[in-house]
């Protein structure tokens, strides 16, 4: 069978495909994937054939734009981004069309319009890939997408219906580029593309557990809910050995992360900084730019380009974070209590779950300063609930469902889709 990944985004967003190849290939089919240049080489590793979505460069424009990272302007991007893509990943499945490499099953996100677009004029089946439950908008449980939106949920059922069924970012900012791209090629287009092409009819996966966040009425089907990937090639990129001297010569720090594509965390680590320092603890800052750091932060502090947390957070006191999913995920699966400063697309839903399952706290940018990240701080190495609920949740990440019937399904769903 040929599988062909499309995920979109950062490496929190791209590492779950890779995931879910390594898994496929191990059972003999062919893998090819399809993003941004930047995952070429990983790609590589993982013995998939690839081909780039955008053109050299246009990854790392997108992530030093100030406005990604921002909420609300985020979220306009990303959908901006995401209509784009569409005629970007239909014209790369069809240069694979083109050589006879016909994809049997296409797993793509939410936002892989294009692929949506190949499904509806070849017929080529379609598993939408969910890695957070943000993306599934539910009535029922209306994600947390800015604070104070906790308190939809104790509106009417029919008024919260209402709400999340009124205009949004991706019909209003994708929707021009997805109709282009649906014209070009005599195919109708969605009138709603967020509600009509986010969860194929063919299946939709959902990588996160139900202990995280419990199935909805009004989620897709079919469905198919798994664990978190947890994918984060430890396997092939061993921490660095300055890192490793670093982590045996002293007690456990503190791990800071602004997420792997933000290049736009002085303020983070700034603050980060002063409150290790305040604390005289350490402190491990891991980010693509290293220059965003505090250049006089002293030996107390090592800055790594990267690490893989499964086993960097091995050796952590606490995680603080921008909240993305797969490095919140990891936090879980170490059993170290989390504080996150989410500031846009899924990360305040995320905060706010972690919130709920007593593993950490979380504080928005603006409140992110060092009087109150040190006194969060303090709570993450002292608080009893924070310190229980933190246990709980990596028991249950050490509870996983098997494999096999998840590769089962999605192989089921090529050969029961597949049209002659």
């Amino acid at each position: 069978m040929n599988v062909l990944l499309l995920p979109l985004g950062s490496a929190g967003d791209v590492l779950p495909f890779i995931w879910l190849g390594r898994r496929l290939r191990e059972r003999g089919h062919r893998i090819v994937m399809i993003t941004s240049c930047p995952f070429a080489d990983a790609a590589g590793r993982a013995g998939f054939d690839f081909l780039p979505l955008d053109e050299e460069g246009d990854y790392e424009r997108l992530i030093a734009d100030p406005k990604v990272w921002k909420l609300f302007t985020g979220t306009a991007e990303v959908f901006r981004f995401a209509g784009q893509a569409t005629e970007m990943m239909a014209s790369r499945i069809e240069q694979l069309l083109a050589r006879d490499q016909r994809p049997d099953l296409m797993l793509a996100s939410s936002m892989g319009y294009g692929a949506r677009l190949m499904r509806e004029l070849h017929g080529i089946p379609l598993v939408n890939t969910h890695l957070q439950p943000a993306v599934m908008v539910s009535a029922h449980e209306p994600p947390v997408l800015f604070p104070g939106m906790e308190g939809f949920r104790r509106w009417p059922l029919f008024l919260r219906r209402a709400l999340l069924r009124g205009p949004n970012p991706a019909d209003l900012l994708a929707g021009p580029a997805i109709r282009r791209a649906c014209h070009a090629r005599g195919v109708k287009p969605p009138r709603r593309p967020f509600w009509q092409w986010s969860h194929s009819p063919d299946g939709a996966l959902a990588l996160f557990p139900s202990w995280f966040a419990a199935p909805q009425p009004d989620w897709p089907e079919p469905l198919w809910q798994w664990d978190f990937p947890l994918e984060d090639l430890a396997d092939q990129q061993p921490l660095e050995a300055d890192l490793q001297r670093f982590l045996d010569a002293g007690d456990k720090p503190f791990v800071f992360t602004p997420g792997s594509a933000n290049v736009h965390g002085r303020r983070f680590f700034a603050v980060a900084a002063e409150a290790v320092a305040q604390l005289g603890r350490r402190a491990v800052f891991v980010t693509r730019d290293p220059g965003q750091t505090p250049p006089n932060a002293g030996d107390h502090v090592f800055t790594a380009a990267w690490a893989p947390f499964s086993t960097l957070l091995q050796h952590a006191a606490g995680f603080i974070h921008h909240g993305g999913i797969g490095t919140m995920s990891q936090g879980f699966a170490a059993a170290v209590p989390q504080l996150i400063m989410p500031m846009a697309h899924d990360q305040p839903d995320n905060a706010w779950r972690l919130r709920q399952l007593d593993a950490g706290l979380s504080l928005p940018p603006k409140r992110f300063t060092v009087d109150r990240v040190v006194h969060a701080l303090r709570q993450l190495l002292d608080n009893d609930t924070i310190r229980a609920g933190t246990a709980a949740c990596a028991r249950r990440c050490r509870q996983r469902q098997p494999v096999e019937p998840l590769l089962a399904w999605l192989e089921a769903a090529a050969a029961r889709d597949r049209k002659p």
